[in-house]
C-alpha cells in the first residue's frame, strides 16, 4: 500500500527566493542545492524540490499535518514572519471545521500552502519536524479536467480510497497521502484562486516492494507507459501528471496507530 508522499517536485522562477522562504523563514533543512535546483526536507521522509524555469508557473496546493496540540503555537510562529496568512470573506484566518482546523498562506511563487491539524491524530507516533512541527505532507492538489477519470486511476492503480466524492471534488487517500482532486472549474479556497494544473512530479512512498510490483502489473494491463529504474522505483504519467512510487523506510506500522481513515494495515 501507499504510505505517504515521499517527494514533491515543483518549478520556481527563483531558487534564491525559494531558499529564503523555505530555508530561512520556515527553517526547512536543505538537502541539495545547485544554481538551478534546490531540495528541502519538510520531514525525514518527505523532500520538496524546486527546479528553476523561465516559463510561467501554475501554483500548486499542498498541506502539512501538524499536531493539534501545537497548532495555535505554529500559527503564532508563522505570524511572526513576513508571511501573510490568508483571510476568509468574514475576516477570520483560522478555519475551524468538524474534524480539525487549518490556515493558508502563499510562498514566493504563489503556491498555496496549508497548515492543518486533526485532534484524532496522536502527536507521539511520528516525530514532528522543525518549528512548524510537521508530522507529514498530508495533501497535494491535482486539478484535472475530469475528476472521475483521475480518481478512478488512483483507485485502480494504487488502491486509493475515496472521500467527499463529487464530480467537482474528491479526496483520494493512501496512508497519510491525501490527493486533493478538484475540477479545473472549481477554485481553491479561501481566496478563489483558479485551480490550474501545476507542472509537478509527485512520488508516493510504499514499504512493500510486492505492492510496487503489483502497480507495475496494473500499468501493463491498462496500457500505461512506465519506467522501472530500480527494484522499488516506478515512474508513470496520468492526465499530464508525472507520478512515481518508491520503496521507503516510512514506518508502515504507524499508519494504523495514527487513526487515519482507510489506513488499517
Amino acid at each position: 500500500m501507499i504510505t505517504h508522499f515521499a517527494h514533491l517536485q515543483l518549478q520556481t522562477v527563483s531558487i534564491q527566493g525559494i531558499k529564503h522562504f523555505y530555508h530561512e523563514l520556515l527553517r526547512f533543512p536543505i538537502s541539495y542545492e545547485s544554481e538551478q535546483e534546490i531540495h528541502v526536507q519538510s520531514t525525514a521522509h518527505c523532500t520538496i524540490s524546486f527546479i528553476e524555469t523561465a516559463e510561467p508557473i501554475a501554483p500548486a496546493h499542498f498541506a502539512f499535518e501538524v499536531p493539534y496540540s501545537v497548532f495555535d503555537e505554529v500559527v503564532n510562529w508563522v505570524e511572526q514572519k513576513p508571511i501573510l496568512l490568508l483571510h476568509w470573506d468574514d475576516g477570520r484566518v483560522i478555519d475551524q471545521f468538524k474534524t480539525g482546523k487549518n490556515v493558508y498562506f502563499r510562498d514566493v511563487d504563489g503556491n498555496l500552502l496549508e497548515i492543518i491539524a486533526h485532534p484524532y491524530i496522536p502527536k507521539d507516533i511520528l516525530t514532528a519536524s522543525g518549528p512548524l512541527h510537521i508530522l507529514y505532507l498530508r495533501e497535494v492538489g491535482f486539478p484535472v479536467e475530469s475528476v472521475i477519470n483521475f480518481r478512478e486511476n488512483l483507485v485502480e492503480l494504487l488502491d486509493f480510497k475515496l472521500d467527499k466524492v463529487s464530480d467537482l471534488f474528491t479526496f483520494a487517500i493512501g496512508g497519510t497521502a491525501h490527493a486533493v482532486i478538484p475540477s479545473t472549474r472549481r477554485k481553491w479556497i479561501p481566496i478563489a484562486m483558479v485551480a490550474l494544473p501545476p507542472a509537478m512530479h509527485v512520488t508516493f512512498g510504499s514499504s512493500d516492494v510486492t505492492f510496487i510490483d503489483e502497480v507495475e502489473r496494473r500499468l501493463q494491463q491498462k496500457g500505461i507507459s512506465y519506467q522501472r529504474k530500480a527494484k522499488g522505483d516506478l515512474h508513470f504519467k496520468i492526465d499530464g501528471y508525472h507520478l512515481s512510487v518508491c520503496l521507503t523506510t516510512f514506518p508502515k506500522e504507524a499508519l494504523g496507530r495514527l487513526g487515519l481513515p482507510f489506513s488499517i494495515v
